[in-house]
């Protein structure tokens, strides 16, 4: 029976490892602005594959293009980048067996990209009906719960987390942010089964995020990792439009204007750097953080678009979204606490 944890190194490989190896020491305060920014890039390249969405009339076929573009772009790089090769040949090692039957990345560990094309699935059956709004909030559920889930059981490259008071608080803090933020479009009553397809979504993101950062690890290459991740989400998106369009038909023409097309280059880098993050956050964290700067983007987009009418739960929501992950981090309890002698 093989184990799905990562064996730990003996003092000997530690060594090696770190004369090969420098330490760099990411601060957690920069790592969640970082993925703050990360959240707010993510809602732009929400707002431009939805764009191409609707110019396309068929928002599985954009998404199969910003998937496959993104897959374009990063095999051209590892054509030039010799440690995203090099990363690639460590995930092929790792996948094989030890004499103990052990491996250190389990096969399953490299479906990552499953999420994303299920993520897609999801908004495509059911945003129309519940809503962006519900869907956002069933989402950020799913995402939240699993994160608490993930970094108690330690999938991440980061290991265990404990489940602390700040942590249950900052979750709670920010599913009531959002579900406020939105308040404004809810609807009314949907099916059932509406509601807990895009929250597996969210869960299955977090666990994306989980895995990924497991690859990464173990490649010692974001873009090795990230490759990876578009191959598979390309792999899986592909199939499903060519069933579905081979039934309700192709698109009737493409649109001309380059930006459309530019969600695989951000979806590229978003990936790589969350990959980076999640050992430092852990998925928890990681999700938290980037929430809230998807709500700020949108928040910031609506206020600049000419005649878009802002909600005051709108901004209250984002605030306490914020609110949400600083309390999560637990900074406000370490500032509290004494210093050591």
């Amino acid at each position: 029976m093989t184990s799905d944890r990562m064996p730990a190194p003996t003092p000997s490989e530690s060594a090696q490892q770190g004369a090969a190896r420098p330490r760099v020491h990411f601060p957690m305060w920069l790592a969640i602005l970082v993925a703050t920014a990360g959240g707010a890039l993510l809602a732009v390249q929400s707002r431009i594959n939805g764009a191409l969405g609707q110019s396309l009339d068929d928002g599985y076929t954009a998404a199969a293009i910003s998937f496959g573009s993104g897959l374009v772009i990063l095999l051209i790089v590892l054509c030039f980048w010799k440690p995203g090769r090099v990363g690639l040949g460590r995930v092929a090692r790792a996948l094989r067996p030890n004499a103990q039957g052990e491996r250190e990345l389990q096969p399953w560990m490299l479906l990552g990209g499953v999420a994303g094309a299920f993520f897609v699935a999801s908004q495509g059956l059911t945003a129309a009906v519940l809503g962006v709004a519900l869907f956002t909030v069933a989402i950020v559920a799913g995402q939240t719960i699993s994160g608490m889930v993930l970094d108690r059981v330690g999938l991440a490259p980061g290991g265990r987390r404990p489940l602390t008071a700040d942590r249950v608080i900052g979750s709670v803090m920010a599913l009531a942010a959002v579900t406020w933020a939105v308040s404004a479009q809810l609807a009314g009553a949907v099916p059932l089964w509406m509601l807990i397809m895009p929250f597996i979504a969210g869960a299955l993101a977090a666990w994306q995020q989980a895995v990924n950062g497991r690859v990464r690890a173990v490649s010692e290459s974001a873009q090795s990792a990230t490759l990876i991740n578009f191959i598979v989400g390309s792999a899986v998106l592909i199939v499903i439009v060519l069933v579905r369009n081979s039934l309700v038909g192709w698109p009737a023409e493409f649109p001309t204007e380059p930006w459309l097309y530019i969600g695989g280059a951000i979806g590229c880098l978003l990936i790589a750097v969350q990959t980076v993050l999640v050992k430092v956050t852990g998925v928890l964290l990681l999700g938290l953080a980037t929430v809230s700067g998807q709500l700020v983007a949108a928040l910031l987009l609506d206020l600049f678009t000419p005649g878009q009418a802002v909600a005051f739960s709108t901004i209250a929501g984002t605030l306490i979204a914020l609110a949400a992950v600083v309390v999560a981090s637990g900074w406000l309890t370490a500032r509290r606490r004494p210093a050591s002698a």
